[in-house]
């Protein structure tokens, strides 16, 4: 399903900064930054995409008996965040066509105790940005993207990480862009910048801590903090592998578009929406199938693999289990798979993949 890439030019980079001794946080990870900022906006790496929504969630002042509002079809990772934090997840409904949250199931769940909202661009195609802010600032809430997927993504001419004051990223180890593990947070906000930089080593700020004469670092600190900073061993891995992002980007294209034109009119197939306002990132190819098991075999039998990724984590006992009243949810549970999207794939492999799903199952 996946293919995770580390060229030769990574390995000689982190093999340079392993040379080096220097691999906590340091000038690595200044440099990823400032390399990040270029495609997603203002950023602030830290250790994981999962780092990345709970320190935003700490930033924005989410915390005991909030209410947060997100989507079911995603991994668990951003429903824990909110638990973490002592909020309570509030599940809204999806469009069964794409599997990203549904702005009208949005507006019947607000409540007095909202206080945000995490939009999940899945697959790594954006939401409906606009109409999520504008509900968003009708009721002065927070938006915190969850942009897992998203990296290199575009709504409506403006890349992911440019929109709202979060947006979180993630850099494991089958991402578009990869360091591993790791994340980032983009933000809108010079000042939320600073803050996060700050909660994300020990609420100490490392910009202006000069040590004294004792070697002690000069600090006085009101917040819980924590560990959460990226070390210029994975900055480097970063580094390493965002020449390229381009290049993957644009494979991914092709094999979705070579996908969307093979696939448009096979019986048992329905292929997931392409709005004209918004790229996607295509890190995901997923499409709806009738009698999706058979489907699934007929794919293992020819050795393609195939995969939901994930149902819906209402699921889980841990967030009260699953909520049948969110009716697309649960049909999208049903009929929704993925197949192999990724540049180790070749043409050939692509026109494999869809002769053998137009020979049916």
């Amino acid at each position: 399903m996946f293919n995770t890439t580390i060229s030769n030019d990574t390995i000689n980079l982190v093999s340079d900064t392993l040379k080096s001794t220097f691999i906590s946080a340091g000038k690595k990870v200044d440099e990823f930054e400032l390399a990040l900022s270029k495609w997603v906006g203002k950023t602030v790496t830290v250790n994981s995409g999962t780092s990345a929504l709970h320190l935003s969630l700490v930033s924005a002042g989410i915390g005991q008996g909030d209410e947060v509002i997100l989507p079911a079809q995603t991994f668990i990772a951003t429903g824990l965040a909110i638990l973490q934090v002592g909020a309570k997840p509030i599940f809204v409904d999806i469009d069964y066509m794409c599997g990203n949250m549904d702005v009208n199931s949005i507006k019947e769940k607000i409540t007095e105790n909202t206080k945000a909202i995490i939009p999940v661009h899945w697959g790594g195609y954006p939401c409906d940005m606009d109409e999520i802010t504008k509900i968003a600032r009708l009721h002065n809430l927070i938006v915190i993207e969850d942009a897992a997927h998203a990296f290199g993504a575009t709504y409506k001419n403006q890349p992911i990480g440019h929109i709202s004051e979060y947006t979180c990223f993630s850099f494991q180890a089958i991402k578009l862009l990869t360091t591993g593990d790791g994340g980032a947070i983009t933000t809108t906000n010079n000042e939320t910048i600073k803050r996060l930089k700050k909660l994300r080593w020990f609420n100490i700020d490392r910009d202006d801590d000069t040590p004294d004469i004792l070697g002690e670092r000069v600090y006085n600190s009101n917040e819980i903090g924590y560990k959460y900073h990226m070390n210029d061993i994975v900055a480097t891995i970063g580094l390493g592998n965002i020449r390229g992002i381009s290049e993957k980007l644009i494979r991914h294209k092709q094999i979705s578009t070579l996908y969307r034109n093979n696939l448009k009119n096979i019986g048992g197939v329905s292929l997931f929406d392409k709005k004209d306002d918004r790229i996607s990132s295509n890190w995901l190819f997923g499409l709806h199938v009738e009698k999706r098991e058979d489907f699934i075999k007929k794919l293992k039998s020819n050795d393609i693999s195939s995969s939901v990724i994930h149902l819906g984590i209402d699921k889980n006992i841990l967030f009260g289990g699953k909520d049948e009243s969110l009716l697309n949810q649960r049909k999208f549970d049903n009929t929704q798979i993925h197949i192999p999207i990724h540049n180790g794939l070749s043409d050939e492999d692509v026109h494999k993949i869809v002769n053998t799903i137009k020979s049916g199952w």
